[in-house]
């Protein structure tokens, strides 16, 4: 009977399945759906993960915003030069602080002409930072006003900067409530869907606070050991309860585990928190009270950096600054600058649907790459972001490759130090001709500039005159160029000494342009210097063969600083509240006077064509300070102070009695003091650095035969 039973169940389950193989197939084919025809609930091709977006199509917005450079930009307006006009401002309107900050950079920035007609680009006086309609610095009527401007031309060749876009309850992020036409957006919080991909600019979103120029430097020193913090991963910040951005952070509290995982919000912001907090509020607002936010900032090896209302976040300058690696939980956003920087080498994605795998990715790293990405978060804060002018100054670099014919950077230029900013591309394609990279062995020999101002008389023992002798007698030296700068006539050729045949002599008396005839043109990139190392002196300065030789050893081993005898040093005078300038011995110097020293020809190029306007003017008012100016310009560029070789205290000819020097001025340390104040104020910080190291050479002042020594004489010159 059991037999039966089990026979008949197997039959019945042979019939069902051949009904179902044979029928059933039928049935199911007749209402099969193509895939093409399937709908799509998500589109593969369009899922942002927070990663970079080069090789995927990007379509920009719709409102006749298909702008490329070739079809909504003016090339032929730019062949004059790259400069830039800022409006003159409107009488019933003051810009904000931050706003202003932006146009003071321009103003005073090399690439400033006050003439429309020969200019590349045009920035708008009427400030477009916040458009916002609930901000106290929104600004009315602006389409009105745009259609006012005697240059706007439907935004061509404009660049437009802004921080907020939309407003409340949708923060949309297209909506400046004006037509900016073909005008080039440097935007914030800019999603890779809007953005006209090689056009428009992401820039960061920066506090009002944020400096106008230097700005704070980072906080990692060194290596900054150990590599793991106090914690692991921190966020503190505002939480939305709802609307647009607020899912992202109302999820964070699945992170917080109290130990190296701090995530703690509040809803306590706004005007009706009360009225609109939900059941976590009260005991997030407690969790939050519990942790200070500089000191998650500055003990986290990670910092999380979520969208808020808009997709930027003050979080990303605040951690770079930190040296804290930014973790990217906002999908879309088309990072400041990306066009040029390598986000990968100091940030980390992560996706805003996959909050969880958050923890898994930031304890996968190697301690090596965690200090490799912490490391470059302090090169990219300090070249690029620590202040409004770098950030400036970085969109319009971006803008200038994009033009025909114009020399560009490649990506390790810009994702390493000195950075790009610093790095003149019309200087030279190769990086080996830049001092940051050239070799020891590449370099073979100097050529001296000395720079005449007195017109001292060229005899046999004039100060000149032995100065030609000995540097000609270096093995090293390649050529000796005489700047003359004086109103008398130079000596005719048969006075200068005799030279060997290998070292030419060139006199150059500069006529006509300004910069030639001033006193920098010392530091002018004249054609006939060939060689790397360039020997700056003055007419009456005392060195030996032996000590150029020894300091031209030692500048190949530091090609990108300035390397020479005399020193002095800067200091801060708290009872005036000033900068104050010294030429006494103390246990430090930060400035190597360049009328004995040698740095790299780049910096010629740098001090004629990159300084500030401001700066020229200064030096040329009072015919003093281009020594000090040069040290300021290298020392910003490194970020490591000059370096002084041996003991000489006294590198000048004593000046015969009744003569005039302008060394023997009593206004000239005035004169350096006011420079060295005005040089601070230009640059935004003080650049120049204190040593006290100084390089003698081997058994130099030692006890044992000087026919042991190497350079002999030097030991023989007296301090």
């Amino acid at each position: 009977m059991q037999a039966k039973k089990r026979y008949l169940l197997l039959f019945v389950s042979c019939a069902f399945l051949a009904y179902w193989y044979f029928g059933g197939y039928r049935l199911k084919s007749s209402n099969i759906v193509p895939e093409e025809q399937l709908p799509e609930f998500v589109n593969l091709n369009q899922m942002y993960t927070g990663s970079s977006l080069k090789e995927r199509d990007k379509s920009p917005t719709n409102n006749n915003k298909k702008c490329s450079m070739e079809s909504c930009f003016d090339f032929g307006r730019c062949q004059q030069g790259f400069r830039v006009f800022v409006y003159p401002p409107e009488d019933n309107s003051a810009p904000s602080p931050s706003y202003q900050k932006l146009l003071n950079v321009l103003m005073e920035s090399r690439y400033y002409t006050a003439d429309p007609r020969v200019a590349c680009l045009f920035v708008l006086s009427i400030d477009t930072l916040d458009r916002d309609r609930l901000s106290t610095d929104y600004v009315r009527n602006m389409q009105t006003r745009l259609q006012h401007l005697p240059h706007w031309n439907n935004g061509l060749n404009h660049v437009i900067f802004n921080l907020y876009s939309g407003t409340w309850p949708n923060y949309t992020e297209n909506n400046l409530d004006f037509d900016y036409g073909m005008a080039i957006l440097a935007k914030a919080s800019m999603s890779e869907s809007h953005m006209r991909p090689g056009f428009d600019i992401s820039i960061p979103l920066f506090h009002k606070v944020h400096p106008e120029k230097g700005g704070e430097v980072g906080s990692v020193l060194a290596n900054s050991l150990p590599l793991q913090k106090s914690y692991l991963l921190a966020f503190k910040g505002k939480r939305y309860v709802h609307g647009i951005g607020s899912d992202t952070r109302n999820s964070l509290y699945h992170l917080h585990n109290k130990k190296d995982m701090i995530m703690v919000t509040t809803c306590r912001h706004g005007k009706s928190w009360k009225d609109m907090k939900d059941e976590r509020c009260d005991q997030d607002n407690k969790e939050y009270d519990k942790y200070d936010y500089e000191v998650l900032l500055q003990n986290s090896t990670f910092c999380l950096v979520p969208r808020g209302r808009r997709l930027g976040s003050f979080r990303f300058l605040e951690a770079l600054q930190a040296g804290c690696i930014p973790v990217l939980l906002s999908n879309g956003w088309a990072l400041p600058f990306a066009q040029v920087i390598d986000w990968s080498k100091a940030a980390i994605w992560a996706d805003e649907r996959l909050l969880l795998q958050v923890p898994y990715i930031v304890r996968s790293l190697s301690p090596s790459k965690i200090l490799q990405l912490r490391q470059q978060t302090q090169v990219l804060w300090d070249r690029y972001f620590s202040s409004i002018e770098k950030i400036v100054y970085t969109t319009l670099e971006i803008i200038r490759e994009r033009l025909p014919n114009q020399p560009f950077r490649d990506a390790t230029v810009w994702n390493s130090l000195p950075g790009a900013l610093v790095t003149l591309p019309s200087f030279s394609d190769s990086s080996d001709s830049f001092p940051f990279q050239v070799g020891y062995n590449d370099i073979e020999g100097f050529t001296a500039i000395i720079y005449c101002q007195l017109g001292l008389s060229l005899t046999p023992s004039a100060p000149l005159h032995r100065l030609v002798t000995n540097i000609a007698r270096s093995r090293y030296v390649s050529k000796i160029i005489v700047v003359w700068s004086n109103d008398k006539r130079p000596p005719s050729k048969n006075r200068w000494p005799p030279l060997p045949h290998n070292v030419t002599l060139h006199v150059i008396q500069p006529e006509g342009e300004p910069t030639k005839t001033s006193i920098s043109q010392r530091f002018y990139p004249h054609p006939q210097i060939e060689t790397a190392a360039v020997l700056s002196l003055d007419e009456d300065s005392v060195l030996t063969t032996d000590e150029v030789d020894f300091a031209f050893i030692v500048w190949k081993q530091f090609p990108d600083r300035v390397v020479g005898y005399p020193a002095r040093s800067h200091y801060w005078d708290d009872s005036k509240s000033t900068w104050g300038y010294t030429s006494k011995w103390t246990n430090d110097y930060s400035i190597v006077l360049t009328g004995a020293a040698f740095y790299h020809r780049y910096y010629n190029v740098l001090y004629t064509e990159w300084l500030s306007p401001l700066l020229h003017k200064t030096v040329e008012q009072s015919q003093n300070c281009e020594d000090i100016l040069m040290n300021f310009l290298v020392s910003h560029v490194t970020r490591r102070p000059p370096i002084k070789v041996t003991q000489r205290k006294q590198y000048k000819e004593q000046p015969t009695v009744g003569s005039w020097s302008p060394w023997n001025d009593p206004d000239h340390f005035i004169q350096r003091q006011t420079c060295l104040n005005t040089f601070a104020a230009v640059f935004g910080y003080m650049p120049l650095l204190r040593s006290n190291l100084r390089l003698d050479p081997v058994l130099f002042k030692d006890p044992v035969s000087n026919k042991r020594k190497k350079y002999r004489k030097i030991e023989l010159v007296g301090s």
